[in-house]
């Protein structure tokens, strides 16, 4: 009789065992995916089985809470970094640590879905990027610019709230803690009971009674949000301004940050190449101008003021092919230097005619 005892109760652990799914499998996801990427996956996920959505399927709200404790485990990082290691039974041992450690049993829950907040801190949100291109005479002068990105923001109608009165009501089902009882039959007169995320407030153990009109109760709503890049003169190619708490915006987490990445145009150089501090630019000459000299040119410079620069040679004064000059204080901006600049590089190019007429000309 013992026999069949044991028996029976490893056939109750194998069976609950297998009725617990991989939580990435669940969700959709890959074992690498991302905060962003898991979040996107639950809010699709629950909004294709909410019970709202399914009345009366019990199957759709199994698979509803099934996926809420999916996003529970994987949004926290100490809870997935367990489940990675150790799957199912080690985030079911810390709960049971934690419990030993905690009056509430609901505490470790708690810490999920927003009421254990106060003690580990507001989630932070992932970080967003765009990139701004400015012509090489933007980058010599500097200036100000304003650019605007679709970007999520907290309803201003509601101030994040998602109720039309600014008021939520304890959760009905779960009465405000979050989580619920749950019994699923794993066999022929063999029941498992666990908690799960309430299907209802879907864990916030909140329910908005009168939806904001604005925001539809989702507390959050998309736009166009704007900003003001200053390009300081000199600023080098791919530097990355940071614009703190400027991401994506929710009342459930604390913005990250903006990242703007700057890159030069092709366009827009007037014949200059930057390197560095330093500019260049190939000039070319003809085979007499190189040979006799007494020339003069002005050329047009990438600063505000029209200005250009001259480049001459006295009479008789030979230019070489391939030729350097250097124009000391004539290249870019040092940035973040006060009246400080790189120089200008002047390579010279000598066209050689390949017909004898033109020997009479030299």
């Amino acid at each position: 009789m013992r026999v069949l005892t044991v028996l029976w109760l490893l056939c109750v652990v194998l069976v609950a065992v297998a009725a617990e799914r991989d939580y990435y499998e669940v969700l959709g996801v890959a074992r690498d995916a991302s905060d962003r990427e898991i979040k996107q996956a639950y809010r699709e996920l629950t909004k294709k089985y909410h019970p709202d959505k399914n009345p009366g399927d019990e199957t759709a709200q199994a698979r509803f809470i099934e996926i809420g404790e999916a996003y529970a485990v994987l949004t926290d990082d100490e809870q997935r970094a367990v489940y990675d290691r150790y799957g199912h039974e080690g985030v079911k041992q810390g709960g049971q640590q934690q419990q030993q450690q905690q009056h509430d049993p609901f505490d470790m829950f708690a810490n999920f879905f927003g009421g254990g907040q106060q003690r580990r801190g507001r989630p932070r949100g992932a970080d967003s990027s765009t990139e701004l291109e400015f012509t090489l005479k933007e980058f010599f002068n500097g200036l100000n610019t304003d650019f605007s990105l679709q970007m999520q923001d907290i309803c201003d109608k509601c101030s994040g709230s998602g109720s039309r009165d600014g008021k939520t009501h304890t959760c009905s089902q779960c009465s405000g803690r979050g989580r619920v009882v749950v019994k699923r039959q794993i066999g022929p007169g063999m029941f498992q009971r666990y908690e799960s995320v309430c299907p209802q407030c879907q864990g916030s153990g909140n329910q908005i009674t009168h939806h904001c009109k604005k925001c539809h109760g989702q507390k959050v709503v998309r736009g166009d949000r704007k900003y003001n890049f200053h390009l300081q003169p000199g600023m080098p190619r791919n530097h990355v301004e940071i614009y703190a708490g400027e991401s994506e915006k929710s009342p459930e987490w604390d913005a990250g940050d903006l990242r703007v990445k700057i890159s030069e145009s092709k366009t827009g150089n007037l014949g200059y190449r930057r390197v560095g501090k330093h500019l260049y630019r190939t000039e070319v000459l003809t085979l007499k101008e190189a040979l006799n000299g007494g020339w003069e040119r002005a050329i047009p410079f990438l600063d505000n003021y029209d200005n250009t620069v001259v480049l001459k040679r006295a009479p008789g004064q030979v230019v070489a092919p391939n030729e350097v000059e250097r124009v000391k204080g004539r290249g870019m901006p040092v940035y973040g230097g006060v009246d400080e600049y790189g120089d200008l590089f002047i390579e010279y190019k000598v066209v050689i005619p390949h017909s004898s007429k033109y020997k009479d000309e030299l």
